[in-house]
């Protein structure tokens, strides 16, 4: 959705635009001005929001949805086979949820932005993990799994940045997930009558450099379990978004350790959806804002 010539949030409504999608990211970050029609409406989940033939360009590429529309963001841990297979755990017979604030949220090319409490990074183990997106677009509750799609508005991408010292330390993982600024968000929503959540190839790249390869025909439960269980007794909200898990090839069981650190450049992406790239910055540094 387009809120100015200068800012926008992207929404892709049918598979005809997916190619020029796909590359969205990336042409963000090489700084060429993108293109976009403008959608009315208040908000990319406004039931009445309609796409006009209005043609904007656009300079700031925000996050496809804002902190206030989000509200609370829902998170899945260990949902892919390869990944807990790396981590030596047995695949679980429900989904693991856990929360985070929509603090936490960042857009492409924002910073993501270590904080000093899991500092240094060696130490407390900052890490990457590309995830799909679920974006619910209408009101949800006890949904039935076959029906689940129904409330899905469509798929971005995400980077569930961790933090694996504060993790571990505890059975709940709250707080480690909940800093400021460490969960990248976009580069847009793409309907979900567009594509098949099944089968998608997901990446995370490093500096230059593919530390996952993975693809959401290994997920343990896939979107429409997950809304439907996600849902029981619990109303999800439009603007409501799902991390739905990473596959393997996380830091925290590379052999060395990988960490995210100051100075790196991380890119995620999930194919027919777009790369999502954000700078790393330790809070404090001379790179940082903060």
């Amino acid at each position: 959705m387009v809120s100015s010539l200068a800012k926008a949030k992207l929404i892709v409504v049918s598979r005809t635009s997916l190619s020029a999608t796909y590359a969205v990211g990336l042409v963000y970050a090489s700084k060429t001005p993108i293109k976009a029609y403008e959608i009315t409406g208040s908000s990319a989940v406004d039931p009445q929001a309609e796409v006009t033939s209005n043609i904007l360009t656009v300079q700031k590429l925000l996050a496809p949805l804002s902190r206030e529309e989000i509200g609370i963001v829902r998170c899945i841990g260990l949902n892919y086979t390869d990944h807990a297979a790396e981590a030596k755990m047995a695949i679980p017979d429900r989904p693991t949820l856990f929360y985070k604030p929509s603090t936490t949220i960042v857009g492409p090319g924002d910073e993501i932005v270590i904080p000093k409490v899991a500092q240094p990074v060696n130490e407390h183990l900052s890490d990457y993990e590309v995830e799909l997106v679920i974006v619910i677009g209408k009101t949800a509750r006890d949904v039935p799994e076959d029906q689940a799609l129904d409330y899905v508005l469509g798929y971005s991408v995400g980077n569930d940045v961790s933090f694996r010292k504060h993790q571990m330390a505890v059975t709940q993982w709250g707080f480690s997930k909940s800093f400021d600024d460490t969960t990248p968000l976009g580069p847009c929503i793409v309907a979900a009558t567009a594509i098949d959540s099944r089968s998608l190839p997901l990446k995370t790249v490093l500096n230059g450099k593919v530390l996952q390869d993975g693809n959401t025909a290994n997920l343990i439960f896939g979107v429409e379990k997950l809304v439907a269980y996600l849902s029981q007794g619990t109303t999800l909200l439009p603007g409501t978004v799902i991390y739905t898990g990473t596959p393997k090839g996380v830091g925290a069981f590379a052999n060395p350790k990988i960490v995210l650190k100051d100075g790196d450049d991380v890119r995620v992406s999930v194919e027919e959806i777009g790369t999502l790239i954000n700078p790393v910055v330790e809070e404090g540094s001379t790179t940082s804002k903060l």
